[in-house]
């Protein structure tokens, strides 16, 4: 079992980042430095591993809410040039006030039956845009005529997605989701108050 971290974080924050066993005092680090004291109102923490062609690589994201700011602290499992292994931390610190998307989904098991033990959650994905990445989506265009054999060309759709955390309680276990779940509830009613403070 792996000692937990000396921090100034909230004690269960450093407890999710110990329990994943992945360089928690360097997560720990750059999560402290990047909350720069502030205080944490919020948090999620995942896990997971990528499988590349001859190795598997792990990563792991902290999302962490504070009054003001939404920090993104990310870590990856690399190799250098001599196969020695390193890690590489970025971290992102968002004004509450930028972020225009914040996108829940749930996908839920016998939705008939949603409210008892026979319904769950199969899988969540929280989507947050500020306008750091932006892409299109091109997809063929089509006219109101289900006869119509014409071309009609494209239609684009801009899409603000900075971030996608996807989680299920297979892949992660139940308790994650449900952290993931009221993390995001907590964002959504958190971005639109504070534009109606501005």
């Amino acid at each position: 079992m792996t000692t937990a971290p000396v921090s100034n974080l909230p004690d269960d924050l450093v407890r999710w980042i110990n329990d994943c066993g992945f360089f928690p005092q360097l997560v720990v680090d750059a999560v402290e430095q990047s909350l720069a004291g502030e205080e944490v109102a919020d948090f999620v923490v995942q896990h997971e591993a990528v499988v590349a062609t001859d190795e598997i690589l792990r990563h792991l994201t902290v999302l962490v809410l504070t009054a003001n700011r939404l920090l993104v602290v990310h870590t990856d499992e690399q190799s250098d040039e001599r196969g020695q292994n390193m890690a590489v931390t970025s971290t992102e610190s968002v004004p509450l006030d930028l972020i225009g998307v914040v996108s829940l989904s749930r996908a839920v098991s016998n939705p008939e039956r949603y409210g008892t033990d026979a319904s769950i959650i199969r899988e969540i994905v929280l989507t947050i845009g500020w306008g750091a990445v932006r892409h299109f989506e091109i997809v063929p265009a089509h006219c109101s005529d289900p006869e119509c054999q014409a071309e009609h060309g494209f239609d684009a759709d801009e899409v603000n997605e900075d971030i996608t955390m996807r989680m299920s309680p297979t892949a992660d276990d139940p308790a994650s989701v449900a952290r993931l779940e009221g993390f995001a509830t907590r964002l959504q009613r958190e971005v639109p108050a504070r534009r109606l403070q501005r």
